[in-house]
């Protein structure tokens, strides 16, 4: 019965959530950094549609975990640019040419990094298109697998993104 009622409330809170990201980015930026992130941080390297991204600061250094929307493509991945391009963990992987993904159970090295402006979605499976048209995410982060890593623990004598 719990079940069920999550199935019914989640599309008016995403829906919810969606539309606070298109009004007012930067707010809803500051609220999930310090709390929607470390719930989602629980699900979203095993949850399809999500994941995680793993990334070294430019100036500290410090290893940061930044949950996503990822979507498989040919040859890598696309990552929705929510809160858009300014993101300092989108900075961050272009900074360093790369970074580590886990997502459903895996982690992946990702290399190749480009923004992509895509406002018609096409790089996304049909199905999937409806959420961020109705967020207005028009860019998203490219990159390509380089390797499958063995796990999903972060290496520090790795390079990573």
């Amino acid at each position: 019965m719990r079940r069920v009622s999550w199935i019914a409330v989640l599309p008016a809170v995403l829906l919810t959530f969606l539309l606070l990201v298109r009004f007012r980015p930067r707010s809803v930026a500051r609220f999930n950094r310090t709390v929607t992130n470390r719930l989602t941080l629980r699900f979203a390297g095993r949850a399809r549609g999500f994941g995680i991204v793993i990334h070294r600061g430019r100036t500290s250094g410090r290893v940061y975990r930044t949950p996503v929307n990822v979507f498989a493509v040919s040859g890598g991945v696309v990552i929705a640019l929510t809160y858009g391009r300014r993101s300092q963990w989108v900075a961050n992987v272009l900074a360093a040419g790369g970074c580590l993904v886990e997502t459903q159970g895996t982690t992946y090295r990702l290399a190749d990094p480009a923004i992509v402006h895509d406002p018609s979605h096409r790089r996304l499976p049909p199905v999937l298109r409806l959420i961020p048209r109705i967020g207005g995410v028009t860019d998203y982060l490219r990159l390509s697998i380089a390797e499958r890593e063995d796990t999903g623990t972060f290496r520090r004598d790795r390079q990573t993104g």
